[in-house]
């Protein structure tokens, strides 16, 4: 059990900073209502930052996986310097490429309004991808406290930014037409802040890690470089895969949806807000990740590594299941919140959040599955579910978003995941066989499930009221966290930190 005390406490150190800074910008995501009136204006926002990820995966190209992988048999600063020098070169590459089809891209993505956007996004993603090494050796050699350090400073010096020209420069600049500000303030520029204070925030985190980056030296091995490429080659579709389907809906929506332009903008708009609450559950899956990859890599030679995979496994999903119930038992509090501070019409379409929360949970347990092939060097597996599952994220969404619009579109992540959950099980329990406690993890997203029906069952028969919903939801909170603690007392007397309030 000491390998997941080890990966908790890891979790924790890296958790603690991905969910502050995950947290801050999802704050930041979530004050669009406030910043904005009408959830159309926010459809150029949204659009570029579904492209980022498909950007993000060509010009990182699978190399943080295969650093992980490559530094338990190879020399890792030949490795580091292999890879740094290789991503510098691409992303110099990519980003050029860029700049010359920006002209392309602003007719292919709908943004003539703001071309402007794709320049912006393209820096972005460059500074981003030198950060990616820097933070992978932090996370392999197990220094999460500067990885807090710099994952916290870049979202706020992120949120600074943001709300300074978008909150405060306004405000001060409407009272004073005078005011100094005026001449740093572009009220035209408007949602574009965003893009600057990603920038900013980048920018602030790769000056962080220069410590980091100044250990790369000028050496490229070629036989090394071609020897991860045909190891991470197939985590690029792996990636590229993946993002179809966390992404493609918003990416298409405006495109498949039978509306005028200004009601499509309208819709995209609303359906990136509940996606951000959904999002709620990545952030605490983006935190485990943090600690898992390289965790399974480092333990994958103990003799009792797929074990303590089963082990992993089931308190994840306990966790999943605790985030799915606070989402889904206080979904009222969202729509009060929407509806006191904000316009009324962001609350519309808060039923669908917890059919893409319960998805989201379908992809981090695929995450935790994904293990199987990422040890046995069997990544073209992980292509053919990856490419599977985009092929039904995209008959799904042509087929469903026309008639049910971001319902639609739900049912398809939502399909796309549980596809890919379900098929990553079955070839790795063939290729790598861990014994995971199938009927008991089934049995909690069950039980979570039925407790948010008996929820809005209650809110439907009895009282529909904001009091007694969350006065409901609470109680039944507090019953399921009883039976966790019931039923896996033993277990959880052996974690760090909460474990001592289970050996009484």
């Amino acid at each position: 059990m000491s390998g997941i005390k080890k990966l908790a406490g890891q979790t924790l150190w890296y958790g603690i900073p991905t969910i502050a800074s995950r947290f801050l910008g999802y704050l930041m995501n979530m004050a669009l209502p406030f910043f904005i009136a009408l959830p159309e204006k926010t459809a150029d926002l949204v659009q570029v930052y579904t492209i980022i990820p498909f950007l993000n995966v060509l010009y990182a190209y699978g190399l943080e996986t295969a650093y992980f992988r490559f530094s338990q048999t190879h020399d890792k600063q030949k490795l580091y310097n292999t890879l740094s020098l290789s991503l510098l070169f691409s992303s110099i590459f990519f980003t050029v490429l860029l700049v010359l089809c920006k002209d392309v891209l602003v007719s292919a993505t709908d943004l003539q309004e703001h071309p402007d956007y794709i320049l912006w996004m393209a820096a972005i993603i460059a500074v981003d991808n030198l950060n990616t090494l820097p933070f992978a050796k932090l996370r392999q050699e197990n220094r999460p406290r500067r990885y807090a350090f710099a994952r916290v400073m870049g979202i706020v010096i992120n949120l600074f930014v943001v709300i300074f020209f978008l909150g405060i420069v306004p405000v001060m600049v409407r009272s004073n037409p005078d005011h100094f500000l005026q001449f740093i303030y572009n009220k035209d520029f408007g949602l574009g802040y965003y893009l600057l204070g990603n920038l900013c925030g980048s920018l602030f985190t790769l000056l962080i890690l220069s410590k980091e980056i100044k250990q790369v030296r000028f050496h490229f091995d070629t036989r090394l470089w071609k020897e991860v490429m045909r190891y991470s080659a197939p985590l690029i579709i792996v990636g590229l895969g993946g993002m179809i389907n966390d992404v493609l809906s918003r990416l298409i929506y405006r495109h498949v949806v039978d509306l005028p332009m200004q009601q499509a903008n309208h819709e995209l708009g609303i359906f990136a807000n509940i996606f951000r609450i959904a999002l709620l559950i990545t952030i605490m899956i983006q935190a485990f990740r943090m600690a898992a990859e390289p965790f399974f890599f480092n333990n994958s030679k103990d003799e009792n590594a797929q074990k303590t995979y089963a082990r992993v496994m089931k308190f994840f999903v306990i966790a999943c299941c605790f985030m799915f119930l606070f989402i889904g038992l206080f979904l009222d509090v969202f729509r009060w919140i929407f509806t006191t501070f904000a316009d009324p019409r962001w609350a519309e379409g808060l039923e669908v959040v917890p059919l893409l929360a319960l998805g989201n949970i379908f992809l981090g347990i695929y995450y935790n599955l994904s293990v199987w092939y990422k040890l046995t060097d069997k990544n073209t597996y992980g292509a053919v579910i990856t490419v599977a599952g985009a092929v039904i994220t995209i008959v799904l969404n042509i087929v469903l978003i026309p008639v049910m619009h971001y319902t639609g579109a739900a049912i398809a992540t939502f399909s796309c995941y549980l596809f890919m959950m379900i098929s990553s099980y079955l070839l790795g329990q063939k290729y790598y066989p861990v014994p995971y406690a199938v009927k008991k993890l089934i049995a909690y997203l069950t039980l979570v499930v039925l407790i948010y029906l008996v929820h809005l069952g209650l809110l439907k028969f009895i009282s529909g009221s904001l009091i007694f919903s969350i006065s409901t939801g609470l109680l039944l909170f507090i019953l399921f966290a009883w039976f966790v603690a019931r039923i896996e007392a033993k277990e959880l007397a052996k974690l760090p930190v909460v474990g001592k309030y289970f050996n009484r």
